[in-house]
């Protein structure tokens, strides 16, 4: 579990915008009971729901993975392994953006 990714959630947890939660097994991060964002379960990076468009962007640009868990792509779920705290950040909050705007 990526100690990283709970750096950057935890501050958000402690302000009442995300909460803990669990999804697949694991833990992650909901808004409203909706997952946001989690640690990558295989090893080290951050998984976050983003927009399609945003994904696509982010994987084309070199600076996220798909994620495919047990070989389903899931087309709104990036995976970013490179620890960088202000990406990371950013990230997560763009993801409790898009989640909380459904």
């Amino acid at each position: 579990m990526s100690e990283e990714f709970w750096d950057v959630a935890n501050p958000l947890i402690a302000d009442g915008v995300i909460e803990e939660g669990t999804i697949m097994g694991g833990l992650c991060v909901r808004i409203n009971g909706e997952f946001v964002g989690m640690p990558h379960h295989k090893g080290d990076g951050i998984v976050v729901k983003l927009p399609r468009v945003r994904v696509a962007d982010l994987i084309a640009e070199g600076t996220g993975k798909s994620f495919a868990p047990a070989g389903k792509v899931f087309k709104e779920w990036v995976l970013v392994e490179t620890f960088d705290q202000t990406q990371w950040e950013s990230l997560l909050k763009e993801s409790v953006a898009f989640v909380n705007a459904d």
